[in-house]
């Protein structure tokens, strides 16, 4: 279904049917919403099915982690959401982010080939630059994982995913921190196909994590984490990441040898 889609997002329904995926069925695509995972929490509280897909050329209020706005400017990125209805046991629904951002990292490495792109603790694809010496994250996209329960049921979980594809310009206080597909590669994107992609990667990984926890996603976690060996700080505390657990927690070494597992929280890396 399309509501004025963008030519390039208009075959996006037949391009995930080519895939055989079975996320991205029923696909709303709209030129503009507050949010889209707005809309696909409204939808599921009206029932709409597992895989349903909400994609936006433009969010009035797009938002990421910690209530941060997403910016974006229309016809240029991926923005979009879904709901995901299949059975995940209360322990494994904090690894869904993180199968989402294999997902995320796996569909834009095979569009960016011998980009370093990497997954950045705990939800957020980026870039890894050397500046003379000193390694620099610049965020390529992020991920936000809502989940909806009913007592210790889980109704529904919502993906909601922005990845810069187009985009060459960025305001003042983002130059630097921030970049695209466009920025890091000069082959020309199709969004149609990176949103199919991600859909069939996001499946696939969602699904193990559900089913069986990190261990399946273990070698790609450890390939592309990229605070893996850095120096880091949080609120929590400052030493080096040494890895992801099982749990999904950042593992951090302090000055003195101790480690501890972080749950959550804003990373840093150290100048």
């Amino acid at each position: 279904m399309n509501r004025r889609a963008a030519p390039d997002l208009a075959r996006a329904a037949v391009v995930i049917a080519e895939r055989g995926c079975a996320l991205g069925h029923p696909l709303v695509v709209l030129s503009e919403t507050t949010s889209t995972s707005d809309e696909a929490k409204h939808a599921a509280r009206g029932g709409a099915p597992h895989g349903s897909t909400w994609v936006a050329e433009a969010q009035t209020a797009g938002r990421g982690r910690q209530g941060r706005a997403w910016v974006s400017s229309p016809g240029e990125n991926l923005l979009f959401s879904v709901l995901w209805r299949l059975p995940c046991p209360l322990e494994r629904l904090p690894l869904l982010s993180l199968a989402a951002g294999v997902a995320v990292c796996e569909a834009s490495r095979a569009a960016a080939t011998g980009a370093d792109i990497r997954l950045k603790w705990p939800n957020d694809v980026v870039v890894v630059r050397n500046r003379g010496g000193r390694i620099a994250l610049e965020k390529l996209a992020g991920i936000l994982v809502e989940t909806s329960m009913s007592g210790r049921k889980v109704e529904g979980v919502v993906f909601g995913i922005g990845i810069n594809v187009l985009t060459r310009e960025f305001p003042p206080d983002l130059e630097g921190r921030a970049t695209s597909l466009a920025r890091i590669a000069s082959v020309p994107f199709d969004r149609a196909e990176i949103l199919a992609d991600v859909l069939v990667a996001l499946d696939r990984a969602a699904s193990l994590v559900a089913a069986r926890g990190l261990g399946l996603l273990r070698a790609r976690l450890d390939e592309w984490d990229a605070l893996r060996g850095s120096q880091v700080r949080s609120e929590l505390g400052a030493g080096e990441a040494v890895r992801i657990d099982d749990a999904g927690r950042l593992v951090v070494r302090d000055a003195v040898g101790a480690e501890s597992a972080w749950g959550a929280g804003e990373v840093h890396l150290e100048r």
